[in-house]
């Protein structure tokens, strides 16, 4: 079995495997989540980076060979050194050596932000994120290498997160945070018509979110642009897409309690999951 990997500091990256899976199911699933070590985002380069390399030579060893970071933190402070150091290490071959397709790591924030010109009028667009997340100004970064004309506005929600994996997404409690941050952007910039969800716990918030928006702006949340950037590359890739198996199969792994994990997947997939632990 070649496995696509999906990894993850804790939870919030079910919501971007969900939209995967729901676009391409035949494919097969193997989740990480680091939720021993999680949360990701007050930590600090060199940290993130080192947590999120062991994750992925972990899931490459577990016969992935494609994997998705399916977490803003991890995409925003590891995926380019990944990328640029581990990866021609992991795949430079000697002539000797036969390998029967190298390895590949993707992240999340790049789909997102090579779609939003096309959902922006105004040119003004706003980011709810972690405060990691908002500190490595990636999004900033990518959405200006695509689109110099656009002007991002970012706002940290600290708390948004932590109350999706207490199961308080739904609850009255939860009104006043989620607006006092919305309301926040929209005063930064009040020419917003686009807002980007930088955070894949967020989706859960989606009802309330929409609820505190104004109408004519559109809020994005990251999952169905990932599993639509992802089947592109597997259509671009096929000596990548060739390798994967295609069972239809998702298999979990957590580094933190299999029983926990299992209780608060839940509130994201809406279905018990069969979990393993896994040590990095």
């Amino acid at each position: 079995m070649t496995p696509i990997g999906v990894f993850d500091s804790g939870y919030g990256g079910l919501t971007v495997l969900d939209s995967i899976r729901s676009r391409l199911p035949e494919y097969d699933y193997l989740y990480l989540g680091d939720n021993a070590r999680a949360p990701y985002g007050g930590r600090s380069f060199e940290v993130v980076y080192e947590f999120t390399r062991q994750a992925v030579m972990k899931l490459f060893s577990m016969g992935c060979q494609l994997v998705i970071l399916g977490c803003n933190t991890a995409s925003a402070k590891a995926l380019r050194t990944i990328q640029q150091h581990d990866l021609p290490l992991l795949n430079d071959l000697s002539p000797t050596t036969h390998h029967p397709s190298p390895k590949r790591v993707l992240g999340i924030i790049r789909p997102t932000a090579e779609i939003i010109g096309y959902k922006t009028q105004s040119r003004h667009v706003g980011l709810l994120a972690t405060e990691g997340t908002v500190r490595s100004e990636s999004y900033k970064l990518e959405i200006q290498k695509l689109f110099p004309d656009i002007t991002l506005t970012s706002v940290a929600c600290p708390l948004w997160a932590p109350l999706v994996e207490a199961g308080e997404a739904t609850s009255p409690g939860a009104d006043y945070f989620v607006k006092k941050r919305i309301d926040q952007l929209l005063s930064a910039d009040p020419n917003i018509d686009a807002v980007i969800l930088g955070c894949t716990h967020y989706p859960l918030l989606l009802p309330k979110i929409k609820s505190f928006m104004p109408d004519h702006v559109e809020v994005i949340s990251q999952g169905c642009h990932v599993a639509e950037s992802l089947e592109n590359y597997l259509q671009r890739h096929p000596e990548i897409e060739s390798q994967c198996s295609k069972n239809g199969v998702t298999r979990y792994f957590t580094t933190e309690n299999p029983d926990k994990f299992q209780e608060n997947a839940r509130i994201f997939l809406n279905e018990t999951v069969a979990v393993q632990h896994v040590s990095l």
